[in-house]
């Protein structure tokens, strides 16, 4: 969000020159707190993502499970999967910005409503990509006889869940997620919520400031700290930012979810990947 579309492939062309391993968008109908400034429908974006790569895994953190019914997300999904071949994870949560919802008239429904929304979005999801016939009767969505095909590139798209609420949101990970993403505001209870998630993977969610040298270190980690004031912000020199990031590697993190508080300029991704992937990885 806040980018143009050439902008937008520009990151994600370094981002795969630089080796990394997913590129994950967001999910909102305009940009939270700025909502003159520019934003691309998730969906739209990526399919464009992986007409502009070859390799990386395409994602979202996260689709807002209140936007779209479960037939057109599986529909859309199994799309986008079939164009990239095999490489999009279907990045799902509850929540979205409640000044959103009210905006654009989706609906003004307590958090217990939406995330009982979720679950049958997700049953439904995971029926209809089998590519049998789906009869379904819940509280939110009813079919007969429903079918769609295709099937999945390689019979799975995997589900990536994030969230760290422990009554609504980490029995949705237990039951039906393959990566349980732990959002920046979950970390300190982290040790905890692992043993919610079941056979999750679990990926963590990092703001990272990051300091080409010693002596820009002082402006990089200022700046970090406006963008992302209230965050458990990891900033610094690359050796610092690896050190924090080898701990939440020690706690069982497989995967990064990194915003950069620079907005991942090329500079910016190609030092990560030369001093601070190695050291993690």
């Amino acid at each position: 969000m806040r980018m143009d579309m050439a902008t937008i492939e520009e990151r994600v062309r370094a981002a795969e020159a630089c080796g990394f391993h997913k590129v994950d968008l967001m999910d909102h109908l305009s940009p939270p707190m700025l909502p003159a400034a520019p934003m691309y429908d998730a969906f739209v974006m990526a399919t464009a993502v992986a007409s502009w790569t070859e390799r990386v895994r395409i994602g979202h953190m996260v689709l807002c499970g209140q936007f779209r019914h479960p037939a057109l997300l599986a529909k859309m999904a199994v799309s986008v999967d079939h164009f990239s071949g095999g490489r999009f994870d279907l990045g799902i949560g509850w929540g979205s910005v409640p000044d959103e919802l009210g905006r654009f008239g989706i609906g003004d429904e307590p958090p217990a409503v939406r995330a009982a929304r979720l679950r049958e979005t997700l049953e439904v999801v995971q029926s209809l990509l089998a590519g049998e016939p789906v009869s379904y009767q819940g509280r939110f969505f009813q079919m007969e006889n429903a079918e769609q095909q295709p099937t999945p590139v390689n019979g799975h798209i995997p589900i990536v869940i994030g969230g760290a609420g422990r009554k609504l949101t980490m029995p949705l990970v237990r039951d039906f997620a393959d990566w349980w993403n732990c959002p920046v505001y979950g970390m300190a209870e982290l040790g905890e919520l692992i043993a919610l998630a079941g056979n999750a993977r679990l990926s963590v969610q990092r703001a990272i400031g990051l300091a080409p040298s010693s002596a820009a270190r002082h402006e990089v980690v200022a700046t970090a700290q406006r963008r992302f004031s209230g965050w458990a912000l990891v900033a610094g020199t690359p050796d610092e930012v690896a050190e924090k990031l080898q701990a939440d590697r020690a706690m069982g993190a497989e995967q990064f979810v990194l915003q950069f508080s620079d907005f991942a300029t090329p500079d910016t991704l190609k030092l990560f990947a030369a001093e601070v992937m190695p050291a993690v990885a």
